[in-house]
């Protein structure tokens, strides 16, 4: 059966059926080994006469090159978090900093404060509705507020 289709074409299969593997169970090593594959179909294309000890031998140097190169180089820029990221579904945490106006006082350390269109809880000191305030933390879902300068 496999007599009829030159060796080439079954490393490119490999490698699609790695790839499509990555797709199903994610964790980027099958990608690289299927990269490796396609790249060994390369290699057999331009070699044809390449022995199978041979072949399995440049694929197990392709496969380790190709994910000593990804785990080396590209993960880490990969995970390098760009400025503000390490906020990004913490909606609370963004608030930090940013100033707000009360819709209800601060009475007794609790009020509320006009976030975009809606409401949020604060505490803090008491101030009357309409003052500015300044949110320093974040406890669950209540902005701890003071004073704006």
């Amino acid at each position: 059966m496999f007599e009829a289709i030159s060796t080439h074409y079954l490393w490119w299969i490999l490698a699609l059926l790695l790839i499509a593997g990555e797709l199903l169970l994610p964790g980027y090593f099958l990608l690289w080994i299927g990269i490796a594959a396609a790249a060994m179909g390369v290699v057999l294309w331009v070699v044809p006469t390449l022995g199978m000890l041979a072949q399995a031998i440049v694929f197990g140097v392709l496969a380790l090159a190709a994910c000593v190169l990804y785990a080396k180089f590209l993960r880490p820029r990969l995970e390098r978090s760009e400025p503000g990221n390490e906020r990004l579904n913490r909606r609370g945490e963004q608030m930090i900093g940013q100033r707000y106006e009360l819709i209800e006082p601060i009475v007794n350390g609790r009020g509320k404060a006009r976030v975009g269109d809606g409401q949020w809880l604060v505490s803090g000191p008491d101030l009357p509705a309409g003052s500015t305030v300044e949110v320093v933390a974040v406890q669950g879902t209540t902005l701890q507020v003071r004073a704006a300068a």
